[in-house]
């Protein structure tokens, strides 16, 4: 990689027998450098040194001509990186990439309201009952695939009543109709999702109203059902 000088690098010359006048680089004038002072010394080896040095109010405005060309060089890195193709971070998944291929295969299953499903695992445990608390993890993303909520990033299972409205109609309805230890992914128009559209967090995809979304969904348990997995 070639050696690129930083134009806010004050030129210390070392020139015997010459005192160069004093040139700031481009686009900074000379009062911001400050006094720049050259003395040659003579002596059998004919040394020459160079020093420079600044009054109280020339570092000060050096000091902030250095910083804002720190702070310039870590934004210009931050879009390089940006736009060098780097991979999104990998975030936890209900689907994996094995899980991907296997669902092309898995037919879809479509209802009356236009919801439609494929079930990545189909459960053995019991279904819950309408305004039963259901416990159920998730991964809500936008049809790009772009994730736009997750109770696997809060590290926290959801925990609502199914059927009584307390969330999207697409998610009460794929739910019902679920087992425990299903997965299952919900591909809910937007007739069944967000009719007022959704506000995401920075970095997220927003959803706009009345548009499609998808559900990665697992029903964990069934508070009140007992389940015996073992014997089933």
């Amino acid at each position: 990689m070639p050696n690129m000088a930083s134009p806010l690098l004050l030129p210390l010359y070392s020139t015997c027998g010459k005192i160069p006048s004093l040139a700031a680089p481009q686009g900074i004038s000379v009062e911001k450098l400050g006094r720049f002072v050259l003395k040659v010394k003579s002596s059998e080896t004919k040394e020459c040194t160079a020093n420079a040095t600044f009054n109280t109010n020339s570092r000060r405005d050096f000091l902030g001509l250095a910083l804002g060309g720190v702070s310039t060089f870590f934004i210009h890195s931050f879009d390089a990186a940006n736009g060098a193709g780097l991979p999104p971070e990998e975030k936890p998944k209900l689907c994996d990439n094995n899980c991907e291929k296997e669902l092309e295969n898995v037919p879809m299953v479509t209802t009356e309201s236009g919801l439609q499903y494929k079930d990545i695992k189909v459960g053995q445990g019991p279904s819950p009952p309408v305004g039963f608390q259901v416990a159920a993890n998730y991964v809500a993303m936008v049809p790009s695939g772009q994730i736009f909520d997750s109770s696997l990033e809060k590290g926290q299972i959801y925990i609502f009543r199914v059927g009584s409205g307390q969330v999207i109609k697409g998610l009460d309805e794929g739910l019902l109709s679920m087992k425990v230890g299903g997965k299952r992914r919900l591909y809910i128009p937007g007739s069944l999702a967000f009719p007022k559209g959704l506000n995401s967090a920075p970095g997220r995809p927003r959803v706009a109203p009345n548009s499609p979304v998808i559900f990665d969904v697992s029903l964990e348990y069934v508070p009140g059902l007992e389940f015996d997995e073992e014997s089933s």
